[in-house]
């Protein structure tokens, strides 16, 4: 994923920060507890697509 990307990318709902976990190809939003995928190489940002995270997963970053 490319740092300038990173640094502009903003969650579509609550245009708040993102955290990159490359391991999983995932965006994090912390507030809304949603993880856009990451699809060859490419974010997908639409609420549609992210995966809701539970209660119990911890967000870190």
């Amino acid at each position: 994923m490319d740092k300038k990307l990173l640094d502009i990318l903003v969650c579509p709902i609550c245009k708040g920060r993102l955290v990159y976990k490359p391991r999983v190809g995932e965006l994090i939003c912390k507030v809304d507890r949603l993880a856009y995928p990451i699809r060859d190489g490419i974010p997908v940002m639409l609420e549609q697509e992210a995966r809701r995270l539970p209660a119990d997963e911890e967000v870190t970053g």
